[in-house]
């Protein structure tokens, strides 16, 4: 393999931190009468010794994923987040936003609309640009992230939304790894990173979304703000006792991931010995490798449940598991449901309430192993 150079700040010096083996493209979706099989690729985290940015290493392959459903918790995150930023006093009263969003969908512009924020025309400089979970999507990090802070208005925020590395260090998130998500942000590494183009943060705000979410606020050094405040110092100060830059602290996630995927297997087999029905709940990407890795075909999970009806009639990649719609679950009545996203829980217990009146369960895959 040629050596590589780091996303962020080229840098040759690193580690490999995490290595899932051989896994399909998880934004493919082949159509559930495809038997496959799957093309394969490399799923490894590499962590630049420089920087300190946790990147994803090589990434053969192209972006196909079809559209999801938003979460309801994602737009209530949002609407939290904007109002946090009016409060502090960073979105002014007829100013340009632009806006580099999350290819998987969701948008802030008519949250920033209400705050009477308009949307930035072809060549305008804004003074707010927000990212949501975009950024990660560039595999050229410094270029994207260059083009962000030269596109800003003097005076003007960027805005950098990320789940946190420590988050996925601490909870045992092996799986947020996957391709087309190109890197995977400490404050430490994004602060070098800003600091590359010169900019630095000034504040920040966490939120509970996928275990630990970061909003940060950056602003250029030459405009004379005071600096990092006491939150984004806590930040990183919960960096270093993370160990974030320690290469030996990923080692649990590498551990974690056989256990998550033997938990997982272990509990559809004894459900399956019992005679119960099983589904799963939620297509998203960071099912694909722990499906796969627990070895989970359709006579353990005969199918994932998924509201977008983009993702209806095609099956889970690397597995022979059809996505289903909603429907499925009244007509199955199931005595248990995979959630595989966790947020999801209280949106799903209000629209399926059949599952838990008629005695079914929903069960937390990121619970089992743990």
């Amino acid at each position: 393999m040629d050596k590589h150079a780091c996303r962020a700040c080229r840098g040759s010096a690193g580690h490999l931190v995490l290595d899932l083996g051989q896994q399909p493209a998880c934004d493919y979706f082949p159509r559930s009468d495809d038997p496959g099989p799957d093309p394969l690729y490399p799923l490894q985290m590499w962590l630049c010794s420089s920087c300190g940015l946790a990147q994803l290493l090589t990434d053969p392959t192209v972006p196909e994923e079809p559209r999801g459903t938003e979460p309801a918790a994602l737009i209530t995150q949002a609407s939290d987040a904007v109002q946090r930023v009016a409060s502090a006093g960073l979105l002014p009263t007829g100013g340009v936003v632009a806006e580099y969003g999350s290819p998987h969908g969701g948008s802030w512009l008519g949250l920033l609309a209400d705050r009477g924020l308009t949307p930035a025309d072809r060549g305008e400089r804004p003074d707010v640009i927000v990212d949501c979970f975009g950024l990660m999507h560039a595999a050229d990090q410094r270029a994207a992230l260059a083009e962000r802070a030269a596109r800003l208005a003097p005076g003007g925020v960027l805005l950098l939304q990320y789940h946190a590395l420590s988050t996925i260090i601490r909870c045992g998130q092996w799986n947020a790894l996957r391709h087309g998500h190109y890197a995977y942000y400490s404050t430490t590494a994004l602060t070098a990173m800003l600091a590359a183009v010169g900019f630095s943060p000034s504040t920040a705000w966490q939120f509970d979304l996928y275990g630990g979410t970061v909003l940060l606020a950056a602003q250029r050094d030459v405009e004379g703000h005071s600096g990092p405040d006491d939150v984004v110092r806590s930040l990183l100060a919960d960096d270093a006792r993370a160990g974030v830059r320690d290469p030996g602290t990923f080692s649990r996630l590498q551990r974690g991931m056989q256990a998550h995927a033997n938990a997982l297997r272990d509990r559809l087999a004894a459900e399956r010995s019992a005679g119960a029905t099983v589904l799963g709940y939620g297509a998203a990407s960071r099912a694909v490798a722990l499906l796969c890795q627990a070895r989970v075909d359709h006579r353990l999970l005969p199918a994932v449940v998924d509201a977008s009806p983009a993702k209806q009639g095609l099956r889970m990649p690397g597995t022979d598991i059809p996505v289903a719609a909603p429907a499925e679950l009244a007509a199955r009545r199931p005595d248990a449901v995979l959630l595989f996203v966790p947020d999801l829980l209280a949106e799903v217990r209000t629209a399926f309430p059949e599952v838990e009146t008629e005695g079914g369960r929903w069960i937390d895959v990121e619970s089992l192993g743990s």
